[in-house]
């Protein structure tokens, strides 16, 4: 079969999976025959020392050896090394049926960009009972799932299904960068960001019909997608979180800046307003933090340029951020100079503690915000120019490639 003919590549990645491997091989070669498409198995082996590589040359399939460990790696070297436009990708436990790749490869032939498998009821799938562990079926999945559509807007029931297709152009779109467990998920999370067309695919789960422990983890593979969700979100990681202490900071400490605040026998008093300007001064650096890393993650490469994000950045422009800063820093000064004055007034004495206080937390607290406005605007406006000039380019990209459809 000449490479060029090749429209659908099946790649099962492999880590000493002989108790299985020549099962999922012969799924896929069902599987290809519904298609009736031109196709190739291709088996990413990440290092096995059982018989697994063998088994695959004697079924007459490619193997593709990738030195880097990791389930990422090992999918990745598959895919750089893949003939077909389409690929179809699946563990090699047996959990998941080769065999209903004609359903996939259908959903591709519409001109979906990644067709995902779902075996959470939620999403219409079936799992066979004893094929997946309480927690990943009530806690991990379902979360993982919530969290992915909640922080990305991901259209998908079960971000971690393994049973997956979707085109090479989207692949290279996507320009994934995790080299474990998180490749799976991360594959979503860049296709809800690039914008492609996405679609779920209800698939039933099966037992894995290997007698050893599976490579996956669950609490600690989940904690690393969180953690792995939580980069790639700074809006949720940094600045949601900042901005809600910040507005509640700020909104004691103007009210504790005049009077105490009673609730029943409770009395918020000045010890409540110094809390209160901590939170105000953290969620603000949490804000700062939000900004700052999504200017980098853009610059980078790591997440695709945001049109309204870059129309903020030239609202909020170095000049304009050294400005408010320094109006911030000056309303300060002058709220400690009034507070220096009335000291003065009493000869430099004895001052009530409460009223002292309420002049000098928020003239402090404002002082400090404002620096930190001015310091973190210069740190910006460094981070800005690889962003402005990336996000630039990809518009400009973006249009070229409109105009060149419309005229086609």
């Amino acid at each position: 079969m000449a490479a060029s003919s090749i429209e659908l590549t099946i790649l099962i990645p492999c880590l000493n999976e002989a108790e299985t491997l020549g099962d999922c091989i012969a799924k896929a070669r069902l599987g290809i025959e519904r298609s009736g498409v031109q196709a190739e198995i291709v088996v990413a082996d990440n290092g096995s020392s059982d018989a697994s590589v063998n088994i695959a040359k004697d079924l007459g399939v490619r193997v593709v050896h990738v030195a880097e460990r990791g389930y990422g790696n090992a999918l990745r070297g598959g895919i750089q090394t893949a003939f077909g436009k389409w690929i179809l990708m699946a563990d090699a436990d047996s959990s998941y049926d080769f065999s209903e790749a004609d359903r996939f490869v259908r959903k591709l032939k519409e001109g979906f960009d990644l067709v995902i498998g779902c075996r959470l009821p939620s999403g219409g799938g079936r799992i066979v009972r004893g094929a997946m562990p309480w927690q990943n079926r009530w806690l991990g999945n379902p979360v993982l799932s919530l969290l992915a559509r909640v922080f990305f807007k991901c259209p998908v029931h079960d971000v971690n299904c393994g049973l997956r297709a979707f085109t090479k152009v989207a692949f290279q779109k996507m320009e994934l960068k995790t080299t474990g467990m998180e490749f799976a998920p991360e594959m979503v999370f860049k296709s809800t960001l690039e914008q492609l067309k996405i679609i779920e695919v209800p698939i039933t789960l099966y037992r894995d019909n290997r007698s050893r422990r599976p490579h996956l983890r669950p609490w600690r593979d989940g904690w690393r997608t969180i953690q792995f969700m939580l980069i790639y979100s700074p809006r949720w990681l940094f600045f949601t979180p900042g901005l809600v202490l910040s507005l509640i900071g700020i909104a004691l400490s103007v009210a504790l800046s005049f009077n105490d605040i009673r609730f029943g026998e409770a009395v918020l008093s000045v010890g409540t307003l110094s809390i209160a300007s901590m939170m105000v001064v953290f969620g603000f650096q949490l804000i700062v933090a939000g900004v700052s890393t999504k200017v980098f993650a853009i610059a980078e490469g790591l997440l695709p340029p945001d049109r309204r994000f870059t129309c903020l950045l030239k609202v909020f422009t170095l000049d304009r951020g050294i400005i408010a800063g320094a109006i911030i820093v000056l309303a300060g000064v002058i709220l400690l100079s009034r507070a220096l004055w009335i000291w003065q007034q009493t000869g430099y004495g004895q001052l009530s503690y409460p009223e002292n206080l309420r002049r000098l937390v928020p003239a402090a607290l404002l002082i400090i915000v404002g620096s930190q406005s001015i310091f973190s605007s210069f740190f910006l406006g460094v981070l800005q120019l690889k962003t402005v000039s990336r996000t630039s380019s990809a518009l400009t990209d973006s249009e070229e490639e409109r105009r060149n459809n419309e005229s086609d």
